[in-house]
This record gives structure tokens, C-alpha cells and sequence, in this order.
């Protein structure tokens, strides 16, 4: 049996036309109305209409209630959570980022890359009185974010150059690409980034990557400290610190 004839014995035409929609839509930015999406993919209204309104009652789409295009949920991206690998990931990195927080008295925060862009997939405060904490699931472009651009730079090239595809348009023009992979280099040289908050005045990122066996980032921890009178910052002690939790759950976790 040629791959052909392999191809026609095992085809589900109803399951193509679902994932069709869903990785059509993952491609881009926008919602999309029901008619583009036809069109952008060769086929009719109608044949679609079915495998729409499907995956809409199961939470992979939302639509928009003014303009009734569709875009994806994070239902897909849920899922992906819920795979061994991650909760494996998760499950190690808690307990030593409580103790990183404790030591550092900075709050700690797991990410992710998902579709060019951030997500942090879990986080412990820092001071008792007061720490700087992201919501869990808070994202931007991976290129904008101190957490992207160190998982970015750990990367082999060729999935390097399809992260920074992915995000670099999202980025608005905040960074050039010649930028971009300076800054990549001088992270994987040092092997970690110490820098200002991107976002927020007062506020230093620190973050180093989670590596695989292979030596390429699958997360990054960052932790951000707040510059507060009368304290100093103690900025080295925190990144020897963030150092040696991520070599633990590297370890841990491969």
C-alpha cells in the first residue's frame, strides 16, 4: 500500500475540516469571519458551518458578539498543561521557587512559550509586605519579555528562527531583529539576563533559563525585585540564588 492508497484508507474528512479551522486560525492574529475562513481554505459555508459550530460548544472557539468573527480559546493550550511533561515541570519547579522567594524575598514566576508569546504557568510572592506577582496565564511577545527572550536565546537555530518569526511581528516594532539577536547572544553567553523591567519603572528582571538534556530551554524562571529606600538591592546574591534553583529543576526535571 503506497502512501496514496494509505492516505484514502485512513482518512476523516470531519476530523481534517475540524483541524483545518484550528490551525488556520492559530496562524493568525485576527479573528476571522466564517466566510474568510471558508474561502482561505478552499472550501464552502456549508461545509464548514458543522465543524464550527462543534467547536465552539466545545470551548476551542469564541466568537465575537458584535462582529460574529471567530478566534481560538486557550482550551488547546489548557490541554497542553495538562500533559505529563508539564505537570511534571510544574509539580519540581513549585517547591524550589517557594524556597527561592523565601531566600530572596522576590517573587519568582514560571514561563512558557506558547504561539510567540509568554505565559506564566505559575508564580510565589516574594516580601510579606509587599511583591510584585503576574497573574497566572498573563502573556505578550516573547521577544518583548526579559522571560522570552532567555528561553528564545537557548534555543537550536532552527527553532530559535521560528520563535523569533512568530514573534517578533507581535512585538510592534519595539525591537529590530538585529537588536533582537544581539540581545540573544549576550544572554546565552552570560547564560542568564539581568535587566530593567521592559514594563515597569522601579522593578529589575532577573531570569535564567530551565534546560532539557540537551541544553535547550523548555522555561525560564524570572524574578523581579523592587528597589526599596533603604535597602540594597543585593542584585548578585539574587542571581547566584535564581542560578542555583534552575540547575535543580533542570536536574529534576529532565
Amino acid at each position: 500500500m503506497d502512501v496514496t492508497e494509505k492516505k484514502a484508507a485512513y482518512s476523516a474528512p470531519a476530523l481534517e475540516k475540524g483541524l483545518d479551522i484550528l490551525e488556520l486560525l492559530a496562524s493568525r492574529d485576527e479573528p476571522l469571519s466564517l466566510t474568510r475562513i471558508a474561502d482561505e481554505l478552499g472550501r464552502s459555508k456549508s461545509e464548514i458551518f458543522r465543524m464550527v459550530m462543534v467547536l465552539l460548544e466545545r470551548d476551542y472557539l469564541a466568537r465575537d458578539p458584535a462582529s460574529d468573527d471567530l478566534t481560538l480559546t486557550n482550551r488547546l493550550f489548557s490541554l497542553g498543561l495538562r500533559t505529563p511533561r508539564v505537570r511534571n515541570l510544574v509539580t519540581e519547579a513549585v517547591p524550589v521557587m517557594n524556597a527561592l522567594a523565601a531566600e530572596t524575598g522576590h517573587s519568582a514566576h514560571l514561563v512558557v512559550l506558547y504561539r510567540g508569546r509568554t505565559v506564566v504557568l505559575a508564580s510565589v510572592s516574594g516580601e510579606p509586605d509587599i511583591s510584585f506577582t503576574l497573574n497566572l496565564g498573563f502573556n505578550r511577545p516573547a521577544v518583548d519579555a526579559t522571560s522570552g527572550q532567555v528561553i528564545v536565546a537557548f534555543q537550536p537555530p532552527e527553532v530559535q528562527q521560528r520563535l523569533i518569526r512568530e514573534s517578533l511581528p507581535q512585538a510592534q516594532g519595539r525591537v529590530t531583529e538585529a537588536e533582537l539577536r544581539a540581545s540573544l547572544d549576550g544572554i546565552r553567553g552570560r547564560g542568564f539576563e539581568l535587566h530593567e523591567s521592559r514594563d515597569f519603572v522601579g522593578l529589575t528582571d532577573i531570569c535564567c533559563p530551565i534546560l532539557d538534556r540537551n541544553g535547550h530551554a523548555v522555561a525560564s524562571i524570572i524574578i523581579t525585585c523592587i528597589k526599596r529606600h533603604g535597602q540594597e538591592a543585593r542584585l548578585m546574591d539574587a542571581l547566584d540564588a535564581l542560578k542555583r534553583a534552575c540547575a535543580a529543576i533542570s536536574q529534576a526535571a529532565a
